[in-house]
């Protein structure tokens, strides 16, 4: 439809500048007459015509013009003739499908895959962002676990160190218990002595 409306505007350009040129021509040829008349009237009319002239040569080049724009306009439209050519395969695919399923138009099928398309690349995007996501939690994960095993092995390190202390006050406290027992029992010698000291001064006083 573009093209038919183009062509259709170069046919009237075309047409209008057929229409200038035959009136410039018959210009011309009436200029040449006048000229003929007197120098004054000769001299005024070469200067029209020659800006009649480069009237007639923009014409011309405007007419060029035109004619290349048509055989552009031609060749896109051969290019655009093959294109539907390549293309009525998929048409006749298409109006096969409708036949065989629910849907009325071929239109219909169009917008069903679209829709298709756009379920299909949200799903994709959806599917990237979970995988980001999940690889960041795994990221979080393992930056937790490296953090806990730091910790566990701080915590080792320190029960290994209180059970150093423990074994050693464990140690300290068998010592200090028997070394305990051995005042106890040098106590009770001293009191016995004392005893016997005491009963042997009395025994003596009287």
């Amino acid at each position: 439809q573009e093209f038919r409306e183009q062509m259709k505007a170069i046919s009237c350009r075309w047409r209008d500048l057929h229409a200038k040129k035959a009136q410039l021509k018959t210009h011309m040829e009436k200029s040449e007459k006048t000229i003929k008349g007197n120098d004054k009237i000769q001299f005024q009319a070469l200067k029209k015509a020659s800006k009649e002239k480069e009237k007639k040569q923009h014409t011309e080049r405007e007419l060029l013009k035109a004619k290349e724009l048509l055989e552009d306009l031609r060749n896109k439209r051969q290019k655009l003739c093959n294109r539907v050519q390549e293309y009525s395969i998929f048409e006749k695919y298409l109006k096969n499908v409708v036949e065989i399923s629910q849907f009325e138009e071929i239109q219909e099928v169009i917008w069903r895959y679209e829709a298709l398309l756009r379920v299909h690349k949200d799903l994709l995007q959806s599917q990237q962002r979970h995988k980001e996501m999940s690889e960041q939690a795994t990221v979080l994960l393992d930056q937790y676990m490296e953090e806990k095993e730091v910790e566990i092995l701080q915590y080792k390190n320190e029960l290994e160190q209180l059970q150093q202390r423990f074994d050693q006050t464990q140690s300290d406290i068998l010592y200090w218990e028997t070394h305990w027992a051995d005042i106890q029992n040098m106590a009770a010698k001293k009191t016995q002595e004392l005893a016997t000291i005491k009963l042997a001064i009395l025994n003596l006083f009287q």
